[in-house]
Parts: structure tokens; sequence; C-alpha cells
């Protein structure tokens, strides 16, 4: 498959790049794409969720009424899950998400996830540039020569940049990362994947095993 290449002005530069058969033309696998979704954002959840038992809350132990002749229930302490302010029953406890999952199965999901944009067309390859300060304008002009304004962006650069990352930081729908730190879950969210010409390179060699 191959892709014109084109320069930060939005014009083509009359070069062509041929995109690996092998990772963007697969036959895409759903259920890896499943599994490794679900444990990107399983990773992503703090567990730190979590509510106080009878045990841990703050009040007397004193017996609050007689035992017997009120009419009502019994009743040993004010900390009782049947009170207001008394410790809750079986309620969420610090959890940790994450769970592991087989190299091979991730990286066939993010050659999927590729497979999926490039079958969509929704891979744009831009040639390597350097902005020399950060500038959100000069990068939002980028975005809108791409023709790619009001389409939520992922933009896979070679190594990280920090002036291209500090003017893209505060752009809604807009996301940086490198090429060996692409995820199948970014991949899938964005709209777009404007990748930089020597980031192809990178990303083909990374998924060779």
């Amino acid at each position: 498959m191959e892709l014109i290449v084109y320069n930060k002005a939005g014009e083509d530069t009359g070069k062509k790049i041929e995109l690996n058969e092998e990772i963007f033309g697969i036959e895409p696998n759903d259920h890896a794409i499943y599994l490794d979704v679900k444990q990107f954002m399983a990773n992503n959840r703090q567990g730190t969720h979590k509510t106080k038992e009878r045990n841990e809350i703050a009040g007397s132990t004193k017996k609050i009424k007689r035992q017997k002749g009120t009419g009502g229930a019994r009743a040993g302490s004010i900390k009782s899950p049947l009170f207001p302010g008394g410790g809750r029953v079986f309620g969420p406890q610090p959890k940790v998400y994450n769970f592991k999952l087989n190299k091979k199965v991730k990286q066939l999901a993010r050659k999927s996830a590729l497979a999926y944009k490039a079958r969509e067309n929704s891979i744009i390859v831009v040639e390597d540039f350097n902005l020399e300060m950060p500038k959100t304008q000069e990068f939002n002009q980028l975005r809108s020569n791409l023709k790619i304004n009001d389409k939520k962006s992922l933009f896979v650069i070679p190594v990280s940049d920090k002036n291209l990352y500090l003017s893209s930081r505060n752009i809604q729908n807009t996301k940086i990362s490198t090429a060996t730190d692409i995820n199948t879950y970014d991949i899938l969210n964005s709209n777009t994947v404007v990748m930089l010409e020597s980031s192809v390179g990178i990303i083909e060699n990374a998924f060779k095993i």
C-alpha cells in the first residue's frame, strides 16, 4: 500500500512511501484488540475506592439502649451499619485491576488497529519537520493544512520532541506519541493518524519479532 508524503503546508511532495503489508495489510483480529484495550483501560484505573466498615468508624462502643423492653430491635453500637454514620457492609475496597497480556497478543492488536486505519484511508504521512520553538499557532496551522482541524488526531513522531508536545498540549482532540509508544487504544480513539515519514520505518522495525 502506497501513501503520498505531504509537507507541512499540506502539499504533495512528489514522494510516496510503501506501507508494510505484514503490518498495515493484515486481517484485523478483533479479539486481540478487545483484550489490549481492556488491559489499557484496566491499567489506568486507580483502584483507590474505599468505604469504612464498622470497625473503622470513630464512635462510642457503649450499648445505646437496653436489650429488651423498648419495643424495637436490639442494638449494641452506634457504629452499626443500620444507623446513619455507621459502617458500610461489604463496601468497595482498594483493588489492583492490572492484568498481564501476552506480548504477541498486544503486538497483533496494534497491527490490527493500524490495519483498520489503513483500510479507512485514515493515515496521513508528513515529511519530517521540527519546530524551532513551542508555538500553538504554528501547530494549528499544520492541522489546518492537513484538513484535520475538526478530527480527533494522533500524531506519531519518531522521537520525543518537547517543542511539538508543548505546541499541541492545549489543543483538544490531539495527541502526540512516539512511534515506539503507540498503543491500540490511542490508534482506535483517533479519526486520523498522522505519521512523520521516519516514524513509519520505526514502527515497522518495532513489530519485527
